[in-house]
């Protein structure tokens, strides 16, 4: 069965957790899913914003527990540890390839958000939560650790010791907390319709410079020099100025109207 829907429309694409009787619990059928909808999207030129969603009553509640007892009775040496995506292997890429993806990700986070769906929010460049939302590093419930990208992820947006607690306790959170956290965005009491609008406002900006601002945030968080930065910064900006899209930009303010890009 399905696993994820991907949905383009208007420069956006919905890429959409299809599980909701298992509140989008994370299979090995909808890892590969995820990761192959990033991947789907890395080439396309007409799309300029992605949002992330769960169908149902719930973001995603992390790995499923029967997944559990498959990788145990498995080789686990042999399934985790090849580096078949780059510097990760696939389960890792379920988060890391929403910063791979050329254009912002946003991720609407409602009900649960626990895990593995926890660490496939964090690769998203903007996470917005409805005040229902939980969330929780829970590996440690299972006797695990978050391995699923969130170490590298999570250090930019939260404390140490804020990442320490939940990862040790894998006590939920709630909206609120998660906010004063650094670990979600913005609070919002219909997260998809904000996601969205998000979503839209971006899709009207200049593609070139806001895949040029990905780029370059994302350089800048690498720990690059601020030499190198420096660096980058000009190069993105010498290879915007004067082009088709920054001058439609101007075009656009110059007469009040929405800018259109070819």
């Amino acid at each position: 069965m399905a696993r994820v829907s991907v949905d383009i429309q208007d420069n956006i694409a919905r890429v959409t957790l299809t599980r909701p009787e298992k509140r989008n619990a994370l299979d090995l059928s909808m890892i590969e899913a995820i990761v192959e909808a990033g991947q789907g999207l890395m080439g396309r030129d007409d799309v300029r914003a992605v949002v992330l969603l769960g169908e149902g009553q719930a973001f995603c509640a992390g790995l499923d527990v029967a997944s559990f007892a498959q990788i145990a009775a498995g080789d686990p040496e042999a399934l985790v540890m090849p580096r078949t995506h780059e510097d990760g292997n696939l389960f890792q890429e379920v988060a890391m390839i929403w910063r791979k993806v050329p254009v912002p990700v946003i991720a609407a986070l409602h009900g649960v958000c626990y895990g593995g769906g926890f660490q496939l929010a964090l690769g998203a460049d903007i996470r917005v939560a409805s005040q229902d939302l939980k969330l929780a590093i829970m590996e440690m419930k299972w006797g695990l650790i978050p391995d699923m990208g969130g170490m590298v992820l999570l250090p930019h947006l939260a404390r140490s010791d804020v990442i320490r607690q939940m990862t040790y306790t894998a006590a939920p959170i709630d909206a609120t907390q998660a906010g004063q956290w650094g670990i979600v965005t913005e609070i919002a009491e219909d997260a998809q319709a904000r996601a969205l609008e998000l979503a839209a406002e971006i899709a009207g900006k200049s593609p070139s410079a806001i895949r040029a601002a990905k780029r370059l945030i994302g350089y800048a968080e690498s720990g690059a020099s601020a030499k190198d930065v420096l660096l980058a910064e000009s190069r993105e900006q010498t290879d915007l100025i004067g082009k088709p899209h920054q001058m439609e930009v101007i075009a656009a303010n110059m007469a009040r109207r929405p800018p259109k890009f070819k």
